[in-house]
């Protein structure tokens, strides 16, 4: 017997990138892989709603701000020993 699938699924893979999302946030930068992580959670719910655009869009802003998250870790590091150094280098010059 062929029964058709339950109403509100979809045979459509939309990834959620949650996995992205949770490692961008532990590793990265917090703020950013929250929103991630936001995004991420909605993608499974609405595919399961039968809203794939919805679904698509959501995974999208997921990855990206998993992405951005994770580009953020350097730029973060050059400001902190940027600054950190600097502050180091007057330190050195003035103090004799």
């Amino acid at each position: 017997m062929n029964h058709p699938p339950p109403i509100g699924t979809s045979s459509v893979y939309v990834p959620n990138h949650l996995v992205w999302a949770i490692l961008s946030t532990l590793f990265c930068c917090l703020p950013l892989g929250v929103v991630s992580i936001v995004h991420a959670a909605q993608v499974d719910g609405r595919r399961a709603a039968g809203d794939l655009v919805g679904a698509q869009e959501a995974s999208r802003k997921a990855g990206w701000w998993a992405v951005a998250s994770a580009a953020a870790l350097p730029v973060l590091l050059l400001l902190w020993f940027g600054l950190f150094g600097g502050l180091a280098a007057l330190g050195a010059l003035s103090g004799n």
